[in-house]
């Protein structure tokens, strides 16, 4: 099954866009480090993969990458690339399907859906993309019930906002001096606010992303139809 079917665009047609767009499934106990965890497991990593709501199928799988070795975009091949990652209670995917240009949220929606996957599991999704100018999207989800997401253009009305970052901040102890110290104004306008950046304390030192000492296995996919007619119109310029 190698046939990739659902694009109308050749696989060397240039695209716009990177950034980054992932989402961290962190399982109980959440006080572990990222570099204390354990080596990927494969099986595991294509199970996730093919269960993701935004993959129709896995075609092939590629040489493994550290984790924070984000494939570059060029072309519309790079688009079925995704990163999977499986360190005992870490799962995380990288799958640039994830993001959007404000005219839905994928990244709250997936999230929803791995919350009940996961119900007792801190779920982290930070999705940027560069579309002229980047929008941005950030979900914090707890076991406990407080969420948070944000979506939105920097500078530029309306954002979207639901759940109260008060509340995520206060039941994972994140106190006013932690906030200052990483210069996040709640009360600020949304879009001078650091939303990726409370998103990663939200993970704190179980962060995989940034790790070299973590590999992640790579896989080639077939995206679902939907995810790919949106990549169509968010990835190309006017052709």
């Amino acid at each position: 099954m190698t046939d990739i079917n659902f694009w109308t665009r050749p696989s060397d047609r240039m695209v716009r866009g990177g950034g980054h767009y992932n989402i961290t499934v962190l399982q109980p106990p959440f006080a572990v480090r990222a570099e204390d965890l354990p080596p990927n497991d494969p099986v595991a990593a294509r199970a996730f993969a093919e269960a993701f709501p935004t993959v129709d199928a896995v075609l092939e799988e590629l040489d493994p990458v550290v984790a924070y070795a984000t494939p570059y975009l060029a072309t519309r091949a790079d688009l079925d690339v995704i990163q999977v990652g499986c360190w005992g209670n870490v799962l995380a995917i990288s799958d640039p399907a994830m993001v959007d240009d404000g005219n839905g949220t994928p990244l709250l929606y997936e999230v929803t859906r791995l919350r009940e996957r996961f119900p007792d599991a801190r779920i982290v999704g930070r999705v940027e993309v560069d579309c002229g100018e980047d929008h941005t999207e950030d979900i914090i989800h707890l076991p406990e019930g407080p969420m948070f997401h944000a979506s939105g253009w920097p500078t530029m009305d309306p954002w979207q906002l639901t759940g109260d970052p008060h509340a995520v901040a206060a039941a994972l102890g994140i106190g006013a001096d932690v906030l200052e110290e990483h210069d996040i104004d709640f009360d600020a306008d949304p879009g001078d606010v650091a939303w990726a950046d409370f998103a990663t304390l939200a993970l704190g030192e179980a962060d995989p992303w940034p790790m070299a000492s973590l590999k992640t296995s790579v896989f080639r996919v077939r995206h679902t139809e939907s995810y790919t007619r949106t990549m169509e119109e968010l990835y190309f310029i006017g052709d």
